[in-house]
């Protein structure tokens, strides 16, 4: 079993920040990729960055210049600051991990549970 668990969620004004963390736990043989999506009302989940094993990162173009992933492998957690916030970044926060469990097996996508980031006007 893996479990992946949120944490940093919360209210802020505009132009404030917030940093997420997620922890990836349980039967892991090797972390893939890990990233975060977002999820406003009424709107479809979406892709805000991913980092992959060798650090390198991919972000939609909305968030640029404002929001930075990063990882700790040691501890298999995946970050996001989240600077200059507007309140168009309100939405849930999930964290998505490729994991393989075991040698051979292949890798699978876990989702974390989600965390609330609303930004205020």
């Amino acid at each position: 079993q893996v479990q992946l668990v949120e944490s940093g969620g919360g209210l802020v004004q505009a132009g404030g920040s917030l940093t997420l963390s997620c922890a990836a736990s349980g039967s892991i043989f090797s972390v893939n990729s890990m990233g975060w999506y977002r999820q406003a009302p009424g709107k479809q989940r979406e892709l805000v960055a991913t980092i992959f094993s060798a650090g390198s990162t991919n972000y939609v173009d909305s968030v640029k210049g404002r929001f930075t992933i990063s990882r700790d492998n040691a501890k298999n957690t995946v970050y996001l600051q989240m600077n200059s916030l507007k309140p168009e970044d309100t939405a849930v926060y999930y964290c998505n991990a490729v994991i393989q469990t075991g040698w051979g097996l292949p890798a699978k996508g876990y989702w974390g549970q989600g965390t609330q980031v609303t930004v205020s006007s």
